[in-house]
């Protein structure tokens, strides 16, 4: 993605710690199947388990977990390379539109019994909008939403 208006990405950035092995935490963060349980109001398709080239459809609101209609967000996984040792894992989802574009990327580092995530969206809205203004008042609401999925998901991984 390119920078914005003004040459700045906006970027919404969470880092945490997990008490975990990466070999554990990988598979339950890049499979975009699990999101649903750590993003409210929010249902997930995918075409497939993750891979180079998984669709994933991403729709939230009041009633989309019960299948109706909702803000929908459409990303394929572009990369997919693991965490290996002395080798940072990386997951990026490109967002393609109708309404968000950018990118999210997934960052796990393993740090002897525990891993360390960093999950980072570059994300601003679709179409004629400014991306620098747009990406700024969308990184709040990502960030909060970014803090909840890494807490929920490191909850699931270290019970």
């Amino acid at each position: 993605m390119g920078g914005g208006d003004d040459g700045v990405v906006r970027e919404a950035r969470v880092v945490r710690r997990v008490a975990a092995p990466a070999s554990r935490v990988w598979p339950v963060l890049v499979d975009a199947r699990n999101h649903a349980a750590w993003i409210p109001l929010t249902r997930v398709e995918t075409d497939g388990p993750p891979s180079v080239g998984t669709q994933v459809v991403a729709v939230s609101g009041p009633g989309a977990v019960r299948g109706g209609p909702g803000l929908v967000d459409r990303m394929e996984i572009i990369r997919l390379d693991p965490p290996r040792p002395g080798h940072v894992g990386v997951a990026v989802f490109a967002k393609r539109g109708p309404v968000l574009a950018g990118e999210a990327v997934i960052e796990l580092a393993e740090t002897g019994d525990t891993c360390l995530v960093r999950w980072t969206e570059r994300v601003h809205l679709a179409g004629p909008w400014r991306v620098g203004l747009t990406a700024a008042v969308l990184a709040p609401t990502l960030d909060a939403m970014l803090r909840l999925a890494l807490s929920r998901a490191a909850a699931q991984v270290e019970a």
